[in-house]
Formats: C-alpha cells, sequence, structure tokens
C-alpha cells in the first residue's frame, strides 16, 4: 500500500517562500506536487522521476524548485517568489504499478 505524507505549507506574504515536503512508503518512480484551487482543475506543479528528470508547471517554472531523495523516499517543493495565484492546496502524488496516489493536502495561502 503506498502511504503519502506531507508537510510544510501555511500562510506566506506575496514574494515569499515556502517548503514542502512528501514522504513516501515504498521506493515510487514518479513523485510529484499537484495543487488544486478552488472550483478549478488539479493541475501539475512539478515532478520529478528517478532519474532526475523533472517537469514543471509552465506557471511555476524559474520560481519552484522540486528535488528528490530516492533513499529516503522523498520529494521537496521549494516554492519562492510566491505570488497570490499561487494559493491552492497542494497535494503529492504518485503513480505506482500504473494507478495513482495521492497525498491529504496541504494548504497553501499567498497574500497580496
Amino acid at each position: 500500500q503506498v502511504r503519502l505524507v506531507e508537510s510544510g505549507g501555511g500562510l506566506v506574504q506575496a514574494g515569499g517562500s515556502l517548503r514542502l515536503a512528501c514522504t513516501a512508503s515504498v521506493s515510487i518512480s514518479s513523485l510529484g506536487w499537484y495543487r488544486q484551487a478552488p472550483e478549478k482543475q488539479r493541475e501539475l506543479v512539478a515532478r520529478v522521476l528517478s532519474s532526475g528528470v523533472t517537469q514543471y508547471g509552465d506557471s511555476v517554472k524559474g520560481r519552484f524548485t522540486i528535488s528528490r531523495d530516492n533513499a529516503k523516499n522523498t520529494v521537496d517543493l521549494q516554492m519562492n517568489l510566491l505570488k497570490p495565484e499561487d494559493t491552492a492546496v497542494y497535494y503529492c502524488g504518485a503513480i505506482f504499478i500504473g494507478r495513482p496516489y495521492w497525498g491529504q493536502g496541504t494548504q497553501v495561502t499567498v497574500s497580496s
């Protein structure tokens, strides 16, 4: 069974930084962060494969950085230059044997 446990998030002013962390219960090839704002669809923020290949959503390129530690099954998301439009619930997500898994979500709120 795959469990994804998230930490981090909170309230920050525009221009500030936050760091999110996620720990997976098993070794997973594809780990990433997604977000969902009210009345919007869940979207990719960033994901990283075990090979180190990364993919970012267009709106966060140059501001967010994803990193992982394969030995610890963790993936972190460093978020800089945060904007009010980054406000959302952030979910750690993974694909394991063809199935998607999600963490419980953590709220990120950016005030203007």
